[in-house]
């Protein structure tokens, strides 16, 4: 999501103050934006499982409503950095930004401890809003430590990127830990320390001026201009708390709006406002689509493939935090970690596989065999759908109690992040390759966007394979044959999308051009 910011020219960073031959401040970002991702993930590992087991226990629906929850507040995350993004890019920088979005989030944390059901909805809306101020500056801070063709560069983010798994591996064990020895509160609690932690490196740098002048506001007078009579850089801060309140009503009407029957029978107000801003993306792609030249229409084109193509995959990806760690609660044998701590293998897998992968692209390229990038898409969605295909059949292994095998999802995960490191690390750079200039952000928001709608894809799988129950003990085969039959479907699904990328993949060669 870094992006979504247009970073500013930076100075040569050369000399004695490098670090292993890096600027000093990407080791301070790094370090802030690992504790960043702690208190995220760590917090989200607990999340489905709270709100089945606390949130909506009493209801026979527990399940659907998660999903619905889940889902609206996975959107809202990532659709909120788009509005970050901008803000910091016109009015408070990057450092304003990021303590900003780092102060509300750690609150958001923090009031999640609480276990009331007005606390646990105003939390998630305080993390929703930091996010979007915190993550996509965090990211583009990086890149300002760089002058443009600093060939330090792609090694300073692949450090910065470490950081972000290191977080996301370590933060599930220990968040998951807490909740499961100690009580939910102290799982929260432990993700808002986290939150802390990134903030106090991020303000340790600024206060050692390894940052030098990046990062400021883009200009005195802009940030001192006074709305309402209100300066912008106290006024924004106070519209971000303000609108927490909003956003946890949007959360909170997670019930269908519509009747039985209906367009609208599964869906919630954020369902509602996500399939009109879809509406409204696809009209105005439409639009520009029309408007282009012949070349840019094809280029174009393929960029809006290769962003519904990652939509996809993310919204079967993003299932680990839902519908993943229940079936790991309810039919996994889990003797190593439990439920929550699941969430740690794709992190885990990502660090063992990324230099990996990396290596091996670089080797096919000097051999002339490295695969354009719908091929690359194409073996992605694939993987995806293998990566299900061994959770459908886990339930020819299951015991007496309807438990599978650890070793299944192990497997799955293993598998599915070689998809993620398939597809993830080029369609970004593809989009601003393939994108005309004139238009080239508005293509960035639409594909930080997709992940938003990702969550749209969680939530409807998730209440199609919703529970009705509330037995605390839910499981055993009722649950698995629900779980397995959803995990062939999806399998099927990744698995065509694949195929039907990689066999139309000639064509789209020829579309792209030069663009590799």
């Amino acid at each position: 999501m870094s992006e979504v910011q247009t970073p500013q020219a930076a100075p040569s960073n050369k000399g004695p103050k490098d670090i292993l031959g890096h600027p000093q401040g990407l080791f301070y970002l790094f370090f802030a934006e690992l504790w960043e991702r702690f208190s995220f993930y760590g917090m989200r590992a607990l999340l489905t499982l709270y709100m089945v087991q606390v949130i909506f226990e009493a209801l026979t629906e527990r399940d659907f409503a998660t999903a619905a929850v889940y889902a609206s507040y996975g959107s809202l995350v990532y659709a909120s950095t788009v509005i970050g993004g901008r803000i910091s890019d016109k009015i408070l920088g990057m450092r304003r930004s990021i303590f900003l979005g780092g102060i509300l989030m750690a609150i958001g944390h923090f009031v999640l401890a609480i276990e009331n059901d007005i606390a646990f909805f105003l939390a998630l809306s305080f993390i929703i809003a930091g996010n979007g101020f915190f993550k996509p500056n965090i990211s583009t801070f990086v890149g300002t430590l760089y002058e443009d063709g600093d060939t330090r560069k792609d090694s300073g983010f692949t450090i910065f990127y470490m950081g972000i798994n290191i977080g996301g591996w370590v933060a599930p064990l220990l968040c998951g830990w807490l909740a499961a020895e100690y009580g939910w509160h102290y799982g929260f609690g432990l993700a808002g320390i986290g939150m802390l932690a990134g903030l106090l490196f991020f303000w340790s740098g600024i206060r050692k001026g390894v940052f030098g002048d990046r990062g400021l506001p883009p200009s005195e007078e802009v940030i001192n201009k006074k709305v309402l009579g209100i300066k912008q850089s106290v006024l924004i801060p106070i519209l971000a708390f303000a609108s927490a309140p909003g956003i946890a009503f949007l959360l909170s009407s997670y019930k269908s709006i519509g009747t039985e029957g209906s367009f609208f029978e599964e869906m919630n107000l954020v369902n509602v406002i996500f399939y009109a801003l879809g509406v409204f993306i696809l009209l105005y792609l439409a639009f520009i689509l029309f408007k282009a030249s012949v070349d840019e229409r094809k280029k174009l084109f393929v960029a809006i493939l290769i962003t519904v193509f990652m939509t996809i995959f993310w919204g079967f990806h993003e299932l680990s935090g839902s519908v993943i760690t229940l079936f790991a609660a309810r039919n996994v044998e889990l003797s190593l970690m439990t439920a929550a701590q699941t969430n740690s293998l794709n992190s885990m897998f990502i660090i063992i596989l990324a230099i990996p992968i990396s290596l091996m692209w670089t080797s096919l390229a000097k051999k002339k065999r490295n695969p354009r990038t719908p091929y690359k898409f194409g073996m992605g969605l694939l993987f995806a759908g293998i990566s299900f295909y061994v959770l459908a059949i886990s339930g020819t292994s299951a015991n007496e109690d309807g438990l599978v095998p650890f070793a299944y999802l192990l497997l799955m995960y293993f598998l599915l992040s070689v998809g993620e490191l398939f597809m993830s690390p080029v369609g970004l750079s593809k989009i601003t390759d393939l994108s005309p200039k004139r238009i080239v952000a508005f293509m960035m928001g639409v594909w930080f966007l997709s992940s938003a709608f990702a969550f749209q894809v969680v939530g409807f799988i998730g209440k199609q394979l919703a529970i009705e129950s509330t037995d605390a003990d839910v499981g055993g085969f009722d649950t698995l044959t629900v779980y397995t039959d959803g995990f062939m479907l999806i399998a099927q699904y990744s698995i065509g999308a694949g195929l039907i990328v990689l066999i139309a993949s000639p064509l789209i060669k020829r579309l792209m051009g030069n663009v590799h």
